[in-house]
């Protein structure tokens, strides 16, 4: 997959997953902080996305701090995503 449909796969899988009915994706900047005062998600969105995007890209996200800098933005996490996936 390309970087650039993954970071719009990804920001359209936030939006959708996590309800976030006043966001749109093309409003999620690539490397905007998704938590605090980025975009604000909180500890209950980063578990519940978390387990979509471990369920959807195959990949394991259990060391604290890996997850930590892989969810800093949707450009980490897509970054993450492509040096860890299967296939």
């Amino acid at each position: 997959m390309e970087y650039a449909d993954l970071l719009k796969e990804l920001k359209t899988m936030i939006v959708d997953k996590l309800r976030l009915e006043d966001v749109k994706p093309d409003d999620i900047g690539d490397e905007e902080p998704l938590f605090g005062e980025g975009l604000g998600l909180d500890s209950v969105d980063a578990l519940e996305l978390a387990m979509h995007v471990e369920q959807r890209y195959k990949i394991r996200l259990s060391d604290e701090a890996l997850a930590k800098e892989a969810f800093a933005s949707v450009g980490a996490l897509a970054r993450h995503i492509r040096k860890h996936a299967d296939g």
